[in-house]
């Protein structure tokens, strides 16, 4: 029995249910992005304000309206989107916000499947 409430008590403490996420510390500023995908690792880099962010991915320079749905969800538009892909906007949702970086899962709007990755603030 004494084992039932260890195990209980050490979920409870384990469990980090009430995760405070402050989303509104990157909703601007300069960042790193790095998404591992079947193994292979993507970085970015990009710069946002409150309207339009600046993505530079393989060397290609690429730019995005930005329009927040709440504090800690916000939508990418490609603004010259080059072909059917581009023209789909990203959701892009912030999991787990820490002091210099947050973790977030994307996907195209009105699809299932969704990626995650961590977005580092550069100084």
């Amino acid at each position: 029995m004494k084992y039932l409430y260890l195990t209980i008590l050490i979920s409870l403490f384990s469990c980090n249910i009430n995760q405070e996420r402050i989303c509104n510390d990157f909703k601007t500023g300069s960042f790193k992005s790095v998404i591992s995908i079947e193994g292979v690792e993507y970085i970015s880099i990009f710069k946002r304000n409150d309207s339009i962010q600046v993505e530079t991915f393989n060397n290609v320079i690429d730019s995005s309206y930005v329009r927040w749905i709440n504090d800690c969800e916000v939508v990418f538009t490609t603004i010259n989107p080059k072909n059917i892909l581009q023209k789909k906007p990203v959701l892009v949702k912030i999991l787990r916000t820490f002091k210099d970086s947050y973790d977030f899962e994307y996907s195209y709007v009105g699809e299932t499947t969704k990626q995650k990755g961590t977005a580092t603030v550069l100084k």
